[in-house]
């Protein structure tokens, strides 16, 4: 499946329901914090382990919530995502050149 594949049925599922009434860009923010957060909740307490494997089912669940939400968000701001995350990446490697980037975590105007 496509992301655009991803995108139609995400879309079509919410339009299956005639959700897009309640689909408003305030709300839409609001519920991509609280999933990310649902996302986040799956390390705390978790110490200094950077991956949690016994979640990671619950994880990917809450990505796709994520993602979900971003797709609507997009949909009612008219926001082509495919497009505006490749443009992002673009503006990404002009301010992190690979040169300059590679194994570093510094911010780009530290580099």
């Amino acid at each position: 499946m496509t992301f655009e594949d991803a995108v139609a049925k995400a879309l079509a599922f919410r339009d299956e329901r005639n959700w897009a009434q309640f689909h408003n860009p305030k709300d839409l923010a609001i519920s991509i914090c609280l999933e990310a957060s649902e996302l986040l909740e799956a390390f705390q307490w978790s110490g200094g382990e950077l991956h949690v494997p016994a979640k990671q089912e619950y994880m990917t669940e809450e990505l796709a919530d994520v993602v979900v939400y971003c797709i609507y968000l997009a949909d009612a701001l008219d926001i082509d995502l495919a497009k505006v995350v490749s443009e992002k990446i673009d503006a990404n490697a002009k301010k992190y050149p690979v040169d300059k980037s590679w194994g570093t975590s510094r911010k780009y105007t530290e580099l």
